[in-house]
């Protein structure tokens, strides 16, 4: 199926998915806020509660706390359960890529335990590779953590390549 791109009321580009079996890859409203608050704590564990939800309101609501555009993408499985999610922006440049172009940058990827295995992460990403490719990117990134195996066999299985491993220290002043 040929992917529909549509100027948003902003007047940024973005990308929807039509049904693909009975799957619907779209861009998520702010009516899948609720759904989107559980995915993202299932997903990152480690933030509040509330930070998801404040974030999720901004993003939804058309006020992203970032420069650059930033889609989330969902897959809806039937009568509005979202079975997933996709998260992607721009960065001015990522590990690995060429730093005179910007970059798409997979922020946050999710899909529901009960949902893997069934081809919505890979109809996900295709999305979000389609919405890169329409803001004149040539490479798309991510990143996961070093022990999350399961993520790295998926981005590999899925045509990314290991770049970089980095340990990321900090201290407090």
């Amino acid at each position: 199926m040929k992917n529909r791109y549509l100027r948003s009321a902003s007047g940024a580009d973005s990308v929807t998915m039509g049904s693909v079996s009975d799957i619907c890859v779209r861009l998520a409203q702010l009516s899948d806020h609720d759904q989107l608050v559980r995915m993202h704590e299932a997903l990152w564990p480690k933030t509040p509660a509330e930070e998801h939800v404040r974030e999720l309101t901004q993003i939804l609501e058309g006020k992203p706390v970032v420069t650059t555009p930033l889609i989330i993408l969902v897959a809806e499985v039937s009568d509005g359960v979202l079975a997933g999610f996709l998260e992607v922006d721009l960065r001015s440049h990522a590990d690995g890529c060429n730093p005179s172009r910007q970059v798409g940058y997979i922020e946050g990827w999710y899909v529901a335990e009960n949902h893997r295995h069934k081809g919505i992460g890979r109809r996900l990403l295709a999305a979000a590779e389609d919405w890169a490719r329409n803001q004149g990117c040539v490479e798309v990134a991510s990143d996961t953590w070093v022990d999350n195996e399961v993520s790295q066999r998926v981005h590999e299985a899925l045509g990314y390549e290991v770049v970089d491993r980095c340990v990321h220290y900090r201290k407090t002043l």
